[in-house]
């Protein structure tokens, strides 16, 4: 566990080379071993930028080495509620790394990974769900992933959360007042309404837990396999959509030997898109190698592209591979329109359910990737991810959730079996339980670490 008392120190910017740096201070004495660092003597202004310059006090001289700025924010109104200063020098990992040395020369002591964030968390700043989104904003690789990191920053999740925390707790308080009072013949709350509150609570829950497969594929990025037979043009359509040749295209079947993988931004979904050996019987020890890797990265992957020759007829091959994904997330696209006769097969011989997405594409001229980008993506997500909407996407989150879930069931089932007040409360709290560990506000110490240990130094 951090030490909440000391003052540390950590270069705040990512490590390398850059215009700027950012060297940041936080902890009671920030603001007297600031001072000493810099060669103006007065105290910095509250929220105000002062031009000076770092001070090397071990040199005879007294030996300036940088000119920087520097911001005083005085807690409680800081990012981590103590006293904090930020640094601004020249981007050199030299010079960054001198300052934190002469700082911890001073007294101050080198942060952990997540330690400032930490200090907002315990401080009152953040609860644990928006210090999560601070990892998962800086860890965001799209601007989706950003928005909704963002999104839960500003506390979206905390408000849909506490708003339901609120209506149980009055829930609870009732139930725990008719028990209070059992012999005035006082009832607060009558059995039917207590049914019916627990089943709208229930709802809210399971509304949030509704988005969460979404949540979790946006916050953590998602794998689309292409498979098809050989030789219909699967690394022509995986080229074509990372718009590279990374993968080798021939006309000779059987090109494609391993699993070759880009990571590309689809509309704001981070997707490790995958090409694969294509799916026949082989008596070719590599290729059948090839097309057992393919047949792995099927069963854990979050959707499938089906490659289909739109110029030839279907095969048995074309249609063993639409039997084997059946029960995944799928988009069928039929390439090589751009050379298909008109007599060539229609859409109707797939014989495919209706909620299945059939995109005419031609890896060759471009046509239709658009529409096949997004189809994969609406497979992926579906519909827009408005702003402000709580996006339930951490797995501890969908767990924590899951177990309120699960305690309010049991609540409305003992309620509607006419129990008494006693066992229906006892599920209402480990409903709030899992509320209250979720937020941070009875998580236990290792869970907490583990959750901090994930972020870098100086955030």
């Amino acid at each position: 566990m951090f030490a909440p008392d000391d003052t540390i120190v950590a270069v705040a910017t990512p490590p390398g080379r850059g215009g700027l740096g950012v060297v940041r201070l936080s902890g009671p004495e920030a603001q007297t071993l600031a001072t000493r660092l810099l060669d103006h003597r007065e105290p910095l202004r509250a929220r105000h930028a002062t031009v000076s310059r770092i001070v090397d006090a071990s040199t005879p001289a007294g030996n300036a080495i940088d000119q920087v700025v520097a911001t005083s924010f005085p807690g409680p109104g800081s990012y981590t509620g103590d006293d904090v200063v930020e640094i601004s020098a020249h981007g050199s990992p030299v010079l960054l790394e001198r300052i934190v040395a002469l700082a911890c020369a001073g007294g101050a002591r080198l942060a952990e990974p997540g330690e400032f964030t930490f200090r907002a968390y315990l401080n009152g700043r953040l609860d644990l769900v928006q210090a999560e989104a601070v990892a998962d904003l800086v860890d965001a690789v799209t601007p989706l992933q950003a928005r909704v990191a963002f999104d839960q920053l500003e506390g979206t999740v905390t408000q849909a959360i506490g708003a339901i925390d609120t209506d149980l707790f009055d829930l609870i308080a009732r139930l725990e007042a008719s028990l209070d009072f059992p012999n005035e013949g006082y009832h607060f709350v009558e059995p039917g309404t207590v049914a019916q509150g627990i089943g709208l609570l229930r709802d809210r829950v399971i509304g949030l837990l509704a988005g969460s497969t979404r949540g979790r594929l946006i916050r953590e990025g998602c794998h689309v396999v292409i498979l098809g037979k050989p030789n219909v043009g699967k690394s022509s359509v995986f080229n074509a959509l990372i718009g590279s040749s990374r993968a080798i295209v021939t006309a000779v079947a059987g090109t494609t030997r391993d699993l070759v993988s880009d990571v590309i931004d689809l509309d704001g979904v981070a997707v490790t898109l995958v090409d694969s050996a294509g799916i026949r019987v082989t008596n070719d020890a590599v290729e059948a190698e090839g097309v057992a890797r393919a047949r792995q990265a099927l069963a854990v992957a979050s959707s499938v592209v089906v490659v289909l020759d739109r110029s030839a007829g279907l095969e048995e091959e074309d249609r063993s591979v639409l039997e084997a994904t059946a029960g995944t997330s799928r988009v069928v696209a039929l390439n090589k329109i751009d050379v298909a006769s008109p007599s060539a097969w229609p859409r109707e011989a797939l014989d495919l359910p209706p909620e299945t997405s059939v995109v005419e594409v031609s890896a060759r001229t471009g046509q239709g990737l658009d529409m096949l980008r997004s189809a994969v993506r609406a497979g992926l997500v579906g519909e827009e991810v408005y702003r402000d909407t709580p996006t339930v996407g951490n797995q501890r989150h969908i767990g924590l959730l899951e177990r309120a879930s699960g305690a309010l069931a049991d609540a409305q089932r003992v309620t509607q079996d006419g129990a008494t007040e006693e066992f229906v409360l006892a599920d209402l709290q480990r409903a709030r339980t899992a509320f209250e560990e979720l937020t941070g506000a009875r998580t236990p110490d290792d869970v907490v670490n583990h959750i901090f240990e994930r972020f870098c130094i100086g955030k």
